[in-house]
């Protein structure tokens, strides 16, 4: 009896795990981007609204104030910016499996890290033109 729960209970952990590495069917796939497509833009279109709201309350501020305001107002909408292409970008490995879909995410958050990088050096040398 505990021979065949046991077996029972490999067998069940067996089964979730290789579920864990198949590629989604090409419909999954195009449903999950579209709908990380979505929510990429309505983060942007929200990092955008409240980055012209910090602009516009930066223009009663004093000049160096002012630069670092938009700097960091810049700066919050490429992140937003960079962080929806990246759920896009993992989205699509998911139609991949083993060490594609594993190298097509480690690409996927080497871009990320990258624009983020990128986004805080312009942020940094913006606010250094003052």
């Amino acid at each position: 009896m505990k021979t065949q729960l046991l077996i029972g209970t490999m067998l069940a952990a067996f089964l979730a795990l290789s579920g864990c590495k198949r590629a989604e069917t090409p419909t999954e796939t195009q449903h999950d981007v579209a709908e990380a497509q979505q929510d990429a833009n309505k983060q942007v279109a929200e990092a955008s609204s409240d980055a012209a709201e910090k602009r516009a309350d930066a223009m009663d501020e004093s000049p160096e104030k002012n630069a670092d305001m938009q700097a960091k107002a810049d700066y919050e909408v490429a992140v937003a910016k960079a962080e929806g292409e990246h759920d896009v970008a993992i989205q699509k490995c998911e139609a991949m499996t083993g060490q594609a879909r594993d190298n097509c995410k480690k690409k996927a958050d080497a871009e990320l890290d990258a624009a983020k990088e990128t986004a805080k050096a312009q942020r940094d040398m913006a606010k250094g033109q003052q």
